[in-house]
């Protein structure tokens, strides 16, 4: 491994799940402009994922509406003007090209969409949300990792449709949201957290929410090994000359049993699980294998399970 990869560092570990009712805020925390984007030692394997998908489905990870060219050029100079100057012996500017010492690669800039070139560059998916008589409305993004959502079906939405079948998201977020999107200032980063619980390890995830049918095959026994945590860390940063707002979200996937290694963790997990109002539970699919998951997580609590070795 070249010195350039051992220098990055290991993967964060996001446990963002309290115990107590549950609640459906924003939970925005201020960020620091060098942690903008995260990035780790699964760069390679990432960037290598997204290069495929941007290959071979390009059409379902990548779209932008009319109108938001001036967005995505902004959005390719901002993040890769923060990397060369966060990132110097990482990133380089040559020419007309953009140089990733991280993969090996030279990228032509006028090769690529600008929007799709940045997605080349980060682990984050990145959304554009652009001010319209509607409200905010996501007018471009590259999405190789969805969590259960497909691109083509939100694009050129406002916000309060892209959301429309989230529970509860109509009367507790959709005010909060717009209003933030008007008032976010240029220069400001946040970051909120947003989890769920899988069956799946998969980055690319476009399907999969609503489903109930039972999984008998995962049990209070394996459930440590089968099911997978997947954290969501989501950043918005306005973009100073268009305007727009860009929301960067990078997928964490961790084997639920490596991360919830401690008691109180699991007590807190199982907590936050119980609190979940049944239509959010459906909407996140627990009612497969949530029974599993409990029993797993209470004889973690319990101390019935050990942590792993």
């Amino acid at each position: 491994m070249t010195p350039l990869l051992v220098s990055l560092g290991s993967e964060a570990i996001h446990l963002p799940f309290e115990a107590g009712p549950y609640r459906m805020a924003m939970g925005l925390v201020a960020v620091a402009e060098g942690e903008w984007f995260e990035l780790d030692a699964l760069y390679p394997a990432e960037l290598a994922e997204r290069r495929r998908l941007l290959t071979i489905r390009r059409s379902d990870v990548f779209g932008a509406e009319p109108g938001s060219e001036e967005a995505r050029a902004e959005t390719l100079a901002s993040i890769v003007e923060h990397l060369i100057r966060v990132h110097p012996a990482w990133f380089k500017r040559d020419g007309a090209a953009i140089l990733n010492h991280l993969t090996g690669e030279r990228l032509k800039i006028a090769a690529y969409d600008p929007l799709e070139l940045a997605g080349r560059l980060v682990q984050e998916d990145l959304c554009l949300i652009e001010s319209s008589p509607e409200g905010p409305r996501l007018t471009a993004a590259v999405l190789c990792f969805p969590s259960r959502w497909r691109l083509h079906e939100k694009l050129g939405r406002p916000l309060a449709e892209v959301h429309g079948h989230v529970p509860l998201y109509a009367d507790r977020l959709s005010r909060p949201v717009d209003r933030f999107m008007a008032h976010v200032r240029p220069g400001h980063i946040v970051a909120r957290l947003n989890w769920s619980m899988l069956d799946d390890p998969s980055l690319f995830q476009p399907t999969g929410k609503w489903r109930t049918a039972h999984d008998t095959s995962i049990t209070g026994a394996n459930a440590g090994d089968r099911l997978f945590l997947r954290v969501e860390r989501q950043t918005l940063r306005r973009l100073p000359s268009t305007g727009a707002v860009l929301f960067g979200i990078r997928v964490h996937v961790y084997p639920l049993a490596s991360v919830v290694t401690a008691r109180d963790t699991a007590a807190r997990l199982a907590a936050a699980v119980r609190a979940l109002p049944a239509d959010m539970a459906h909407y996140k699919s627990l009612p497969m294998f949530q029974d599993a998951l409990l029993a797993w997580l209470d004889r973690r609590a319990e101390g019935e399970i050990g942590p792993l070795p």
